[in-house]
């Protein structure tokens, strides 16, 4: 088996892309060939510069399932890798009719309303055709059939970091993430309030932006959608999850690598994830004035203690969330597909 398809529906970057480019990156190192399947071509993205950057291929389909079932029969991948309700939905019975293996993973914490949660729920109740992997242990308990954990990952930087700057890390708490309500912009602006001193500052855009500025109230600095956060860690202190459901954010994987703690209500895996006081901060679900209680905490914290819990956030990453492991997670639901 060498050849993996990830194949996945998409018209931004957000999780499921995130986790769809390490993975690919990952079976690269593990000496397999991934390519990243688009359903759909909707037009310039994201995921696609960051694949040719790292020299891994992907393509687009015209959408459709004939278009996927020709293109299954046509390369014959060794194994199809769907990713999202409906690359899950429709790559299982392609895969079926193509004669091709097929594994599906599961990414998302929040039950979506309306329509999308009939395709959600038939996405989980079909899924009996091959392994599921789940990145949470909430979510692998939606699922009807059953599955394996399999946490997100993340690359670690080969360069640890030295002697904390002067001043220790920057006193700067931010959010990462789509602007929409399962995500809880509002609660970010709200913590600002309530947590003040701190500088806060969103990366990331969506349908709440206005209403999140005009709650902020001039305390929030908006960046807009950015590209990526590679660059811009070194310039938070803290991010900061107000989520209101979860899968196992990889924002908070990868602020974690590059040294930067979390703080989150206690949703999806960042239980797992996070240990209360020592790499991050936890809170109850939707507990806004405990949350703020752990930012002014942090904020209080001298020099030297906030290094150490950096030091300790990139520990956890190392040790339990680096690539390597988490692909060996996905290779071993290979094998039995």
């Amino acid at each position: 088996m060498d050849r993996i398809w990830l194949l996945l529906d998409s018209r931004g970057m957000g999780g499921i892309e995130s986790h769809v480019a390490e993975l690919a990156a990952g079976l690269a190192e593990a000496g397999l060939r991934p390519e990243v399947v688009f359903l759909a071509d909707h037009g310039p993205h994201p995921l696609r510069a960051r694949l040719a950057a790292a020299g891994l291929p992907w393509r687009a389909l015209p959408g459709g399932m004939r278009a996927l079932v020709g293109a299954l029969r046509a390369e014959r991948p060794a194994l199809l890798h769907s990713h999202g309700y409906k690359a899950n939905l429709l790559g299982r019975a392609a895969a079926r009719l193509a004669g091709v293996p097929v594994v599906a993973t599961f990414h998302a914490g929040e039950r979506p309303p309306g329509r999308l949660a009939l395709y959600d729920a038939l996405d989980r109740w079909t899924a009996f055709a091959g392994p599921r992997l789940a990145v949470s242990r909430p979510i692998l308990a939606r699922l009807p059939w059953g599955g394996v954990l399999a946490p997100n990952f993340v690359g670690v930087p080969g360069v640890v970091p030295g002697t904390p700057p002067p001043g220790g890390p920057p006193r700067v708490v931010g959010f990462v993430g789509r602007l929409a309500p399962e995500k809880g912009p509002d609660l970010f602006c709200r913590l600002a309030e309530l947590a003040a001193g701190a500088r806060f500052e969103v990366f990331g855009d969506g349908p709440e932006r206005a209403a999140c500025e005009a709650l902020a109230g001039g305390r929030v600095l908006f960046h807009g959608a950015v590209p990526g956060m590679a660059g811009r860690w070194a310039g938070l202190g803290l991010l900061a999850i107000t989520s209101r459901a979860e899968g196992l954010p990889l924002a908070a994987l990868e602020a974690m690598a590059a040294g930067v703690p979390v703080a989150a209500f206690a949703v999806g895996g960042l239980p797992d994830l996070l240990t209360d006081g020592v790499d991050g901060f936890l809170a109850p679900p939707g507990d806004l004035a405990a949350l703020a209680a752990a930012v002014r905490r942090w904020d209080a914290m001298g020099p030297a203690a906030r290094a150490a819990m950096a030091a300790a956030a990139r520990r956890t990453i190392a040790t339990r969330h680096g690539r390597a492991a988490g692909v060996a997670r996905v290779l071993e639901a290979y094998r039995r597909a």
